[in-house]
């Protein structure tokens, strides 16, 4: 595939130079795919990603895939907190959540299946590493948010989907909840790769992981309650993730 050179001073070296097992996915949040692409060769801004692509398709290499890219900041992962030495940065032009959040064109997601199969061509990825920038930092990010089509880039083999339980009535856990229940619930995130504390109690970081799930694998409802719905879906996706075939 073609990629145009953009490339940014903004990247320094991975963590005992490690080879990247990861994909963290972004979207943008800026008007134009020129000004994220300006901001991350921006030596002041301090962010980079290795690749951007645009909404008509065309992909932008930033950062060579062996350095250790800008882009993940104060986040977590099955338990490591130096996500940017562990993964590859990829964004995604769209305004985001705070300008109208429009769908991921056809094209530029054609794009990203074929730069994911060059990508896992290249380094020991597992579809079960490859995670949206909300997943490794849910009390920060919302992107690529609800709107990100999970299921295309997994039936092409470079992500993990489950379809997501049905929306039904019943027993809810949520905020000011404690006990075993919740404390399930945040053992189940924890296996999934979430940075969550098993604590027993539904605060403010339980409710930003659940709406992190949600957005990546129950888009439907989005609001960080773990409702029948979510914790079956919960279930299910680490039937998969820790299945042989994706470990």
């Amino acid at each position: 595939m073609d990629i145009a050179g953009r490339w940014s001073p903004n990247f320094d070296t991975r963590a005992d130079n490690r080879a990247p097992d990861m994909v963290v996915i972004h979207y943008t949040g800026m008007d134009t795919a020129e000004a994220a692409l300006e901001r991350l060769q921006d030596p002041d801004a301090k962010v980079s990603a290795h690749y951007l692509i645009d909404e008509a398709g065309r992909a932008y290499a930033l950062v060579p895939e062996f350095e250790r890219a800008w882009h993940a900041g104060v986040s977590s992962w099955d338990g490591e907190t130096d996500v940017n030495s562990l993964s590859i940065g990829i964004e995604l032009a769209n305004t985001g959540h705070e300008f109208g959040y429009p769908d991921f064109p056809a094209p530029q997601i054609a794009t990203l299946v074929d730069l994911m199969a060059e990508i896992f061509g290249r380094w020991p990825m597992q579809p079960g590493r490859v995670v949206g920038h909300s997943d490794v930092a849910p009390g920060r990010k919302a992107d690529p948010g609800e709107k990100f089509p999970w299921k295309t880039l997994a039936d092409a083999g470079f992500a993990l989907w489950v379809n997501p339980a049905p929306l039904t009535a019943g027993p809810t856990l949520g905020p000011g909840d404690s006990g075993d229940g919740v404390r399930d619930l945040q053992s189940a995130l924890a296996l999934a790769g979430y940075g969550i504390e098993v604590d027993g109690t539904y605060g403010e970081t339980t409710m930003e992981t659940v709406t992190a799930f949600q957005r990546r694998q129950r888009p439907e409802s989005v609001d960080g309650i773990a409702d029948l719905s979510t914790l079956k879906t919960l279930a299910a996706f680490l039937a998969v993730l820790k299945s042989p075939s994706t470990e």
